[in-house]
């Protein structure tokens, strides 16, 4: 029986190799010996992470979750250290048209290249681990019911702009995850975080008081400045809440102070990504003992939802 080991696109050139325009590529180990239905499949399962800098930072970081990769002409002379590196790996890269690199990354908005990933897993978080982190003073940020990808995205841009490492995403029903726009809108920011589930955000957030400063945000009355917070040892964990209703009840209720960004007062609140950029700016402003910032792009404000007052302003906040 002949093993399906090679394959060669036929009408497509493949980019990387300086002596050839064609070369031969092994299928990833994935897909030997599968059907076409099974490969099919396996290839939707995939993430899509589109955009240079998204893309980019996967093959610095971890490339061999990197399956496949996709580009388009004017992409081709940028992402030839990439296809030596998938060649490197005998696995498949492609130059296609606009209208097919459309289709495999679901947006118009793919910047030229596409990379087919293995998905990480975010594993449940750790209190011991925890305490690791408190050790070295690492603030932690901490998503309770954000559900737009692209804030998602945002935030994890700013954090990965000002070396932030830890974020926590609850098990909230509106919870975004780590979906294509949130690695899209991240511009490689999610590659440079560790990432863990908080099962149970209330409870997470009160196991945390022993080592953790826990701070929510609100526009309640008792909210106040982050720079007006008594001074404390521990470093800071930041709750952000949903677009629309801000921090759920219970989760509000275990932080031990809220804060809040005073503005003219014209619109009543800021994007959650654009709170979040402003918060840990002033953050990692105080910190001595996080590691030196990255020179990346711009914190970018994400998606289209407001911050808005949560339903229960005021409860468990401390004055």
């Amino acid at each position: 029986m002949t093993t399906p080991d090679k394959t060669k696109a036929p009408s497509r050139k493949t980019y990387g190799n300086p002596q050839r325009d064609d070369i031969e590529v092994a299928r990833p180990f994935e897909e030997q010996n599968k059907t076409p239905s099974e490969n099919a499949d396996f290839h939707e399962k995939l993430a899509k992470i589109a955009g240079y800098q998204a893309v980019s930072a996967v093959f610095h970081r971890d490339p061999h979750r990197v399956i496949r990769l996709y580009f388009d002409e004017k992409m081709k002379k940028s992402v030839g250290n990439f296809c030596t590196q998938m060649a490197r790996m005998q696995r498949p890269y492609r130059l296609v048209n606009e209208s097919e690199l459309q289709k495999i990354s679901g947006t118009v908005l793919h910047g030229g290249v596409v990379a087919a990933v293995v998905p990480r897993t975010v594993p449940d978080f750790d209190i011991e681990e925890a305490k690791v982190w408190a050790q070295t003073g690492h603030p932690l940020v901490i998503l309770d019911g954000i559900g737009n990808p692209h804030n998602l995205g945002a935030i994890a841009r700013t954090m990965a702009y000002f070396g932030l490492k830890y974020l926590l995403i609850s098990d909230h029903p509106a919870q975004a995850g780590l979906s294509d726009a949130a690695h899209r809108v991240a511009e490689g920011g999610l590659e440079h975080l560790e990432v863990y589930r908080a099962v149970g955000c209330a409870k997470v957030c009160k196991r945390l008081h022993d080592i953790y400063r826990v701070v929510g945000t609100s526009l309640g009355a008792r909210a106040v400045e982050l720079e007006k917070l008594p001074v404390d040892s521990r470093p800071l964990a930041l709750v952000l809440g949903n677009e629309e209703f801000g921090l759920p009840y219970d989760t509000l209720n275990v932080c031990e102070a809220t804060v809040l960004i005073p503005g003219a007062g014209r619109i009543q609140s800021l994007n959650v990504s654009a709170t979040a950029a402003i918060l840990i700016h002033q953050i990692t402003a105080k910190q001595t003992a996080i590691s030196p910032r990255s020179r990346t792009q711009p914190p970018d404000d994400g998606g289209k939802g407001q911050h808005r007052r949560n339903r229960y302003p005021d409860v468990g906040a401390k004055p």
